[in-house]
């Protein structure tokens, strides 16, 4: 089979006041999952599964009123990105081309930059492909750390960056390309030593690399790629910038 994607959507959002995972408050009266999955249709990629966590069945619910198949697998414990990925490890091995993993929490990522990123990836045969941005405030992002050919050489987490590391003003959107089987030959080598206990999907990266991989990092061409909500005041910044902007689901 060919492309797919898989959606990070099992998250609860406790600060957005609602009883309701958080990928389903609303950004111009429409769930923020749902902005993701219409960018992804646009941009030719309808073979999709979310990885549902927190109020599962709000999901289920979710998925059942579409009018298009979507597949959903259980995150049951919140262990991280790389964990999230984890869980849909079967959908992957149906899958032979690529998959973009992407935050159901990130509205504002187009199928442009879909697109795009996935011209890069396949054109430079990578094993991976980091969508990025450029910020005018890069301060809590995973910073792009580029070698002096312009390749990927490591994404660095804010506090893990050293002082120059700090300076730089591209960060990782949270949305990746991978080739599907590769993917599956680091999947289970992420490891969760780090403070959280976490498995975090950048690590795959990683391993990709100290494997001898091709990896790469595409610039959106809108910094509004990364913008996501963790509150009610996030939130209603994504509504009013995209009421500013024209934006649409």
């Amino acid at each position: 089979m060919g492309n797919c994607a898989v959606i990070l959507a099992g998250g609860e959002g406790k600060r957005m006041k609602s009883q309701k995972p958080k990928t389903l408050s609303e950004v111009l009266g429409k769930p923020m999952l749902m902005w993701v999955i219409s960018a992804l249709r646009k941009a030719g990629i309808e073979d999709i599964c979310i990885v549902k966590g927190f109020k599962k069945e709000c999901i289920d619910d979710f998925i059942a009123d579409l009018d298009f198949p979507v597949s959903s697998v259980y995150q049951a414990e919140r262990l991280g990105t790389g964990h999230a990925v984890m869980m849909a490890k079967d959908f992957l091995k149906n899958h032979d081309g690529n998959v973009v993993i992407l935050n159901g929490d990130a509205p504002f990522m187009t199928s442009d930059t879909i697109q795009k990123s996935l011209v890069q990836h396949t054109q430079s045969k990578s094993a991976a492909t980091v969508i990025s941005a450029k910020v005018d405030d890069p301060t809590g992002y995973g910073r792009i750390v580029r070698d002096e050919t312009g390749g990927l050489k490591a994404i660095v987490e804010q506090k893990d960056a050293d002082e120059e590391t700090l300076k730089i003003n591209e960060v990782n959107s949270g949305g990746f390309w991978f080739d599907c089987q590769l993917l599956l030959t680091v999947l289970d080598r992420i490891k969760s030593d780090n403070n959280a206990k976490e498995y975090y999907l950048p690590d795959a990266i990683k391993l990709l690399l100290s494997d001898g991989r091709a990896v790469g990092a595409y610039t959106a061409e809108c910094s509004d790629t990364v913008l996501g909500a963790n509150d009610t005041a996030q939130l209603e910044e994504l509504n009013e910038i995209a009421r500013k902007k024209g934006y649409s689901c």
